[in-house]
C-alpha cells in the first residue's frame, strides 16, 4: 500500500515539474516574441551624413528616433558629391550634409530631383591662416585656398569682400568665381580645392576659407580660431535633403521632427558652443 501511495507522489510530481517547465518555456517564448514585435516596430531608414557635425547628430538623437519608430541607419560619406549620388541611385533615403545653395546647384547641373525635406542648422564659414593673425597682415600675392563647387567658392568670396579684401564685379551672385573678382587691392591669388582637402592644405599657403564642418574635423573652431567669419544669419542653412516623390513620407516627417526638435536644438548649442548654430 505504501508503495503505491509513493508511486502516486511521483508520479504527480513528474507532471507537476513537466507542467512549470511548459509555462516556463511559454513564457520565454513570449517574451521572446514581444521583443521581436518591439523591434519589427521601427521603420528602418537610411541617411547619408558627413561626419562632423551632421552624423554626430545624428548618433546623439538615436533614442529620439526609436521614440518615434525609426531606426536610423547612418552612412558616412567624407565629401560633397556621393551623398547626392546614393540619394539618387535611391541606395539612402534622405542625406544631410549640404545648404540649400548646393543643393539648387546640384539639381540644376546633374538634373537631380531633390527637395528641402527640413532646415536644421548654419555652420558659419570662416577664414583661418598659421601664418598671419590678421587679415590687414596678408602680404601682397598671399595664396588663399577657397572651395572648388561654385556655391561654396562663391560663398567664400563674398565672406572676402564683407571683410574688405576684394570686391565681386555682382555680389549678389551666389555661385561668383575668382574670374568675378572686379577689384583685388592686394593682387590675392585665389586657388580652389575640394572642400574636403582644404583644411589639411591650407597650413602651406597664407590662409584659407573652409567650411566649419571641415574646419571642426581638424580642431578648428571657428568661433576662437578664424580671423573672420560669417554672422549667425548667414542664408547657408544645411538640411535634410530627400527626392521630391518622398517629401510626405510619413518616415521623413518623423525624421525631420525629431531634428527640428528642442533635444536636437539642446545638443547642438552645447556640443559646438556657436560653432554650429540651430535654425529652427
Amino acid at each position: 500500500m505504501k508503495k503505491r501511495v509513493l508511486a502516486i507522489l511521483l508520479v504527480i510530481s513528474m507532471l507537476a515539474v513537466v507542467g512549470c517547465s511548459s509555462k516556463d518555456k511559454e513564457k520565454d517564448t513570449t517574451k521572446t516574441t514581444g521583443a521581436a514585435t518591439s523591434e519589427e516596430k521601427l521603420e528602418k531608414i537610411k541617411v547619408g551624413a558627413t561626419a562632423t557635425p551632421h552624423a554626430e547628430i545624428l548618433e546623439a538623437l538615436e533614442e529620439d528616433f526609436k521614440a518615434e519608430g525609426l531606426e536610423v541607419e547612418i552612412v558616412n560619406f567624407d565629401d560633397y558629391v556621393m551623398p547626392n549620388i546614393a540619394l539618387d541611385s535611391g541606395d539612402i533615403d534622405a542625406n544631410f550634409f549640404q545648404h540649400k545653395q548646393y543643393l539648387d546647384q546640384q539639381n540644376e547641373e546633374k538634373g537631380y530631383d531633390f527637395v528641402v525635406a527640413g532646415e536644421i542648422h548654419v555652420e558659419p564659414m570662416g577664414f583661418y591662416s598659421t601664418k598671419h593673425k590678421s587679415l590687414d597682415e596678408l602680404p601682397e600675392g598671399a595664396e588663399i585656398l577657397i572651395p572648388d563647387d561654385p556655391t561654396n567658392g562663391g560663398r567664400a568670396l563674398l565672406l572676402l569682400e564683407n571683410n574688405g579684401l576684394i570686391k565681386l564685379d555682382d555680389n549678389t551672385n551666389l555661385s561668383a568665381t575668382k574670374e568675378n573678382v572686379a577689384e583685388n587691392p592686394k593682387n590675392l591669388k585665389f586657388t580652389a580645392l575640394q572642400a574636403v582637402n582644404i583644411p589639411s592644405a591650407y597650413v602651406d599657403v597664407d590662409g584659407a576659407v573652409i567650411n566649419s564642418n571641415y574646419a571642426l574635423t581638424v580642431d578648428l573652431n571657428p568661433l576662437k580660431d578664424s580671423i573672420v567669419m560669417e554672422g549667425n544669419d548667414s542664408p547657408y542653412v544645411n538640411i535634410v535633403a530627400v527626392k521630391s516623390e518622398n517629401k510626405d513620407n510619413e518616415n521623413i516627417k518623423k525624421l525631420v521632427k525629431v531634428m527640428t526638435s528642442e533635444n536636437c536644438k539642446k545638443f547642438i548649442e552645447e556640443k559646438y558652443e556657436g560653432a554650429v548654430v540651430p535654425a529652427f
